[in-house]
């Protein structure tokens, strides 16, 4: 009875990485990463207990924006997205198409599996689709480029992220969908949060019911520099929609949710048979780390409402979905997974003490 445990995706980079992003020397860079993802998949491994890795996202710009990074066709006044403390990120917008990823994740995982010992089961997240569709500008068409053929390009584009990670090899792929509760913060009518749902679920229908076991989808209010940017938006507003996803993965923030009980509830409603969800039990914005008892007294927490062979654990979020983000230690973040592992652990024994009783 042994829940799987899995993480979320980036891990804060070394400052030695950071600093070679901010000098802009492509071969430095090149160098620290590899640096950085070596000593990355080495900790995780020592860590994981047998659960799958990931690649700390240690090559990635930001979740979001590696398959734009090296475009040239791009302006940088597209959608802003707000911050609890008053930061904001940006992200551009395009200015022709065709539109054509510039990279895909299946060469940050197949650099990750040249590292890790044959056999690693390692996961990797790809940005959803529908975070993409933001790129488009809103104050009017590109000539000749509808919003429509863009709209079809994404999702042929998130399809190939996807079935190339799967046919090299990935133990399971996740969709980062971290604008969900963000749309509805953005459009109160739910219009926006639909388009999202739309554009997903277009991609998941690409893939086989076996398939779809494999692919996982993650949302979360936000992660950057400690702060979120929807985390006032209840959970109540997005879980039905996101549920309808034909996903066999979920994989949620709670740890850090004001009134997880009612949000584990619903989901305790919505989930079908066939999936299961990964309980986030980890704080990524807060620095303090939590004990593994902390984290085992959540997992029973969670198993009044979830059943454990439907359940896993994972953290609220990345620690650090942005390259250039300082706000949490590496050591704090992988102190905090081993504490998730280990609590995750300790709750599994407990359980087969229960049943076995």
């Amino acid at each position: 009875m042994a829940i799987p445990s899995e993480g979320i995706g980036s891990i804060p980079r070394p400052w030695a990485l950071i600093e070679a992003y901010g000098a802009g020397s492509s071969d430095d860079i090149l160098t620290k990463q590899n640096e950085a993802l070596q000593e990355t998949i080495e900790t995780l491994l020592h860590l994981s207990e047998g659960n799958p890795i990931t690649d700390g996202e240690q090559s990635k710009p930001s979740f979001v924006t590696y398959p734009i990074a090296g475009i040239k066709s791009l302006q940088p006044n597209g959608a802003i997205i707000s911050f609890a403390d008053g930061h904001t990120r940006q992200l551009p917008v395009i200015t022709e198409g065709p539109f054509e990823y510039s990279n895909y994740a299946v060469e940050f995982f197949t650099r990750a599996k040249e590292i890790a010992p044959k056999g690693t089961k390692i996961k990797q997240a790809v940005i959803a689709p529908s975070a993409i569709s933001l790129l488009y500008p809103t104050e009017g068409p590109i000539p000749g480029y509808s919003r429509e053929e863009f709209i079809s390009d994404i999702i042929r584009c998130g399809i190939k992220d996807i079935r190339q990670l799967l046919d090299a090899g990935a133990d399971s792929v996740q969709l980062d969908f971290t604008e969900g509760r963000l749309a509805l913060k953005l459009d109160h009518s739910g219009a926006l949060l639909k388009q999202f749902l739309h554009i997903n679920e277009q991609v998941l229908q690409a893939f086989s019911e076996e398939e779809r076991q494999k692919i996982g989808i993650h949302s979360c209010p936000g992660a950057d520099q400690d702060c979120t940017h929807s985390v006032e938006i209840e959970y109540g507003l997005l879980l039905p929609g996101l549920f309808s996803l034909s996903a066999g993965r979920f994989y949620l923030q709670m740890k850090s949710e004001h009134n997880p009980d009612e949000a584990l509830e619903l989901i305790s409603k919505l989930l079908r048979p066939n999936q299961r969800v990964f309980i986030g039990v980890i704080d990524v914005n807060n620095p303090r780390v939590e004990t593994p008892e902390e984290v085992c007294a959540f997992i029973e927490r969670v198993t009044q409402f979830i059943p454990v062979q439907q359940l896993g654990t994972t953290d609220d979020c990345g620690f650090s979905p942005f390259a250039d983000d300082k706000s949490t230690a590496r050591e704090i973040a992988f102190a905090k997974i081993k504490a998730r592992i280990a609590g995750t652990k300790l709750a599994s024994e407990r359980l087969v003490k229960q049943y076995v009783q």
